[in-house]
């Protein structure tokens, strides 16, 4: 009888991790092109959003702006009986801080926490940003719209809130508006601290920054692919770990490169449509965003962006010059595209949310053997059924090859050299929701003679 319960189980495992899970799409169909579009535009004719612009104006400056998404993460909250704690976090700044601070000036983030079941102090964040610029960053007077840098990554934040706010998620799930990105990434350095402060386990940052635009500045016109950056590993590891690397190898196996290429699996299994572009740097070429501050303090954090930018309608005077017209208005603005990126930040929130924990402490083990070891530390979850190994040729970006081993601790590979792989193990939820994948941290040691 035991026998036949074990054949069963294998059976029902094998049969929950070969489907979808249907509320991953009706996610996806939730998702409002009317409601972004409407959202961009309110952002947008807010005139500007700069850090520095008026803060008594319902009409206009930054003042306007956060109250008013902070009104919106309100409306949200009382729909679903009080499901979100919607607050200010705010840091003061001066002069002293950078050129580009013109004036002292608090720097005030928008926080909308829906609450998981769990009690838990696990979560997972969505960020936008709420100001914006022109062609000179401390030019608080002048028009800067900013309708896709950044009110279409704000107001996909927005948007996330409206439709996960209807389900219920086992951990927290953070919406959030920053400020201060433009002028040295100061909201994000604050709530970071602040995360840190109240002792979050942030299981990783989605920062959206700039998810509207389709029309490159090179020509290119392209609406399904988009970028997810990351960097390789954490600038936070230990001197042991950086040495370690160097015989077993992890260059590119970081916490938020294991977000990325969880996004990047969800989105193909749930989004064929769209093309996911992993970029192996932490941003831009020699620019940053509002991610990295959360990577400082040693959290995943990705970024999440169009792939094809347009520098004439970035950081630039509403001007027309040679025929050519320069600005960051409505018309630069994508609202479908923009949709289908909220959405796959819609569904990783999700999907994280329903996720049990990550495997600690894995360690692998099958120097000059001809098995792959593996050992971790189990969660203290109700909702793990089991865990799932990960491997793929030291060449390969994304993991290739997988395997699930059951409600264990450890497993043998057999047949499958250490030497040709690398590794990682996943928990995974009775719902079928796998958690990030971990890589090894240290090796299981055995006697051998090193050759």
């Amino acid at each position: 009888m035991k026998k036949l319960y074990v054949i069963v189980l294998v059976i029902f495992s094998q049969f929950i991790f070969s489907q979808t899970d249907p509320r991953i799409y009706e996610i996806i169909e939730a998702v409002s092109t009317k409601r972004i579009e409407s959202d961009i535009r309110t952002l947008a004719n807010f005139g500007t959003r700069n850090t520095f612009s008026d803060t008594i104006s319902n009409k206009r400056g930054i003042g306007a702006a956060r109250r008013w998404i902070k009104s919106e993460f309100e409306k949200v909250s009382k729909e679903c009986s009080n499901c979100l704690d919607v607050f200010y976090q705010k840091d003061f700044v001066t002069t002293n801080d950078g050129e580009r601070v013109p004036k002292d000036t608090w720097i005030v983030n928008v926080v909308a926490v829906q609450k998981g079941t769990k009690n838990s102090n696990r979560y997972v964040i969505m960020t936008g940003d709420i100001d914006s610029r022109n062609s000179d960053p401390i030019d608080f007077t002048k028009d800067a719209p900013g309708a896709n840098d950044n009110a279409s990554g704000m107001a996909g934040t927005i948007e996330a809130a409206r439709v996960l706010s209807k389900y219920k998620f086992d951990y927290n799930i953070v919406y959030l508006g920053l400020s201060g990105e433009e002028q040295g990434l100061f909201g994000g350095k604050g709530f970071a601290e602040y995360a840190k402060k109240q002792g979050w386990d942030i299981i990783g940052v989605l920062n959206n920054d700039m998810i509207g635009n389709i029309e490159g500045v090179d020509g290119v016109i392209d609406n399904r692919t988009f970028r997810i950056f990351s960097e390789p590993t954490p600038i936070t590891e230990s001197e042991r770990n950086r040495n370690n690397r160097r015989f077993y190898g992890g260059e590119v196996d970081g916490n938020s490169r294991q977000l990325a290429r969880y996004i990047h699996k969800l989105t193909t299994t749930y989004m064929p449509e769209m093309n996911p572009m992993l970029v192996y740097r932490l941003d831009r070429f020699g620019r940053g965003g509002h991610h990295r501050p959360f990577n400082d303090l040693g959290f995943a954090g990705i970024r999440i962006m169009e792939a094809h930018e347009n520098y004439n309608r970035q950081h630039q005077d509403l001007r027309v010059e040679n025929g050519i017209k320069y600005g960051d208005v409505i018309e630069g603005v994508n609202f479908e595209y923009a949709n289908k990126l909220t959405a796959v930040n819609a569904i990783t929130l999700a999907s994280l949310a329903w996720a049990t924990p990550e495997p600690k402490n894995v360690r692998i083990g099958g120097i000059v053997e001809p098995n792959t070891k593996l050992r971790w530390e189990k969660p203290n979850d109700e909702n793990i059924i089991g865990y799932k190994i990960y491997w793929r040729l030291t060449t390969s970006p994304q993991w290739e090859f997988s395997r699930f081993v059951g409600d264990v601790d450890n497993f043998e590979l057999k047949g499958i050299v250490i030497d040709n792989y690398y590794f990682g193990v996943a928990s995974v939820s009775k719902s079928g929701h796998e958690s990030v994948v971990v890589f090894p941290n240290d090796i299981i040691r055995t006697t051998f003679k090193r050759k």
